[in-house]
């Protein structure tokens, strides 16, 4: 094992979809306000979640060659979506943004996980 995903591609696409989310967030359409309104998040904080999910993406591609950075970053991915589940959940704002987005991602990146680093 040299640290690398053992299969790329789904590297790649988790990496692909965290930029066109980062991206859609530079003007965020009505289900993202939606989303980040409803758990309370502050309008003033929303260029963070840009720039952690640029970072994100840059680090899933930069481990496609860079031993233990993916498997880092994809475990970030992850630990930011349960973060925000629980943020959801907090805020009771359980609707379609919370199990087609948050849950959504969540799954996304945890099926990533499972196919390009176990062994």
């Amino acid at each position: 094992m040299n640290g690398t995903p053992h299969l790329w591609w789904p590297t790649a696409l988790l990496a692909l979809v965290l930029l066109g989310d980062a991206l859609l967030s530079l003007r965020p359409p009505a289900f993202i306000q939606r989303c980040l309104d409803g758990v309370g998040f502050p309008r003033d904080w929303w260029w963070v979640l840009v720039v952690v999910k640029l970072l994100a993406a840059g680090g899933l591609l930069a481990g496609l060659a860079l031993p233990g950075v993916a498997l880092t970053a994809n475990t970030g991915v992850i630990a930011y979506f349960v973060c925000a589940a629980y943020a959801h959940y907090r805020a009771r704002f359980l609707g379609q943004e919370f199990w087609f987005n948050c849950l959504g991602m969540l799954a996304l990146s945890t099926a990533v996980l499972a196919l390009s680093h176990a062994v």
